[in-house]
């Protein structure tokens, strides 16, 4: 049927174009067009700016109707450093990421696949401004051009707390592991709270995650020793043995307000290796392979390349690598008659 669909006519508060991509199995909705610019020297300022003058922009297009409760997205902006190409902040269902790996895996992907940054093969890096710091990406090209994979290495990893006790009213006493790869995460193995890392054992995965998160919060300050603004805790990590046993283990993400990342997770990757490495049960420059909770048709790869220090914590230099896929391109319309234009949650 040979319709004629015209939308330039409806009233508007905001029309937004979007490209979508998944990495892993994890979403990431690109603004492309749209939306004003973000003013601010620094990306933690354009953060706070987004938050304080968008953010009905982010609601609309991670939230219900046009998004749902484990959407994920990202602005482009122009960098800030002289090393970096662009810089990004990462949208969520509760606000803004100050980092996200499966996040720079996607953007790296569509940039290339797009056009939007020229790459040539066999290899083209593209570095990113991110609230975490200067995040050096490389885009791994086959000979016609396709993004194979994308590498990229992250800011310094450490361990913050090890063996902390915890009491967890709803589950009993606990003993966590805390760590940052560019976010702070509580980490513990499944088992502990009888569970396995399966996609039916979501929603008991979910209640664990975010009652371990209330418990670290009221027991454990947690600081950033450099800059205060990524001194919170941003989720918990349970841990499994993989679906195939030529991987590494498998974990399951809760972050946010009980979101789930379907992927690995590329922070939450790098502050393992940092526990792994401190743990003696990683050396440098060993790979490994993690699952996420879809198994292993959802794997990002880790090594650690090198040591650093983070202000009094010894720290790793992590690389992690994955791939990703472009899904759909979209114009959305946010309508200035629509009393839910600006989202809901359920």
């Amino acid at each position: 049927m040979n319709l004629t669909w015209n939308t330039t006519h409806l009233p508007t508060t905001l029309r937004i174009q979007t490209l979508d991509v998944h990495a892993a199995g994890e979403p990431l909705r690109i603004i492309t067009g749209g939306l004003p610019p973000l003013i601010g020297n620094t990306i933690l300022e354009r953060r706070r700016y987004m938050r304080e003058h968008f953010d009905h922009a982010r609601r609309a297009l991670m939230w219900e109707p046009r998004g749902h409760f484990n959407m994920y997205g990202c602005v482009l902006t122009p960098p800030v450093s002289p090393e970096a190409h662009c810089g990004v902040l990462f949208l969520h269902n509760e606000g803004y990421s100050t980092m996200c790996g499966h996040g720079i895996i996607a953007l790296t992907t569509a940039l290339v696949e797009t056009g939007a940054l020229p790459a040539t093969a066999p290899r083209t890096p593209i570095n990113f401004d991110t609230p975490a710091g200067l995040v050096r990406a490389t885009a791994h090209l086959t000979a016609t051009g396709r993004v194979e994979r994308v590498s990229f290495i992250k800011v310094p990893s450490f361990v913050y707390a090890h063996d902390v006790r915890l009491a967890v009213p709803e589950i009993g006493e606990l003993t966590i592991d805390v760590a940052f790869g560019g976010a702070f995460y509580a980490f513990l193995p499944a088992a502990r709270v009888d569970l396995r890392v399966v996609p039916e054992q979501t929603a008991q995965l979910v209640a664990a995650g975010e009652a371990i998160k209330r418990a670290v919060n009221r027991a454990l300050p947690i600081h950033h020793p450099i800059e205060p603004d990524l001194g919170f805790l941003y989720g918990t990590i349970l841990t499994d043995s993989p679906e195939d046993p030529a991987h590494h283990s498998r974990n399951i993400c809760v972050f946010a307000n009980a979101e789930v990342d379907r992927s690995p997770t590329g922070t939450g990757v790098s502050a393992r290796l940092a526990l792994h490495h401190a743990q003696q049960e990683l050396a440098v420059d060993e790979p490994i392979l993690i699952e996420s909770i879809l198994g292993k048709a959802s794997v990002f790869g880790g090594r650690v390349i090198g040591l650093s220090q983070v202000g009094q914590y010894p720290a790793i230099l992590p690389e992690v690598s994955g791939t990703a896929f472009i899904t759909g391109r979209h114009e959305f319309v946010i309508d200035e008659r629509d009393e839910l234009r600006n989202g809901f949650l359920i």
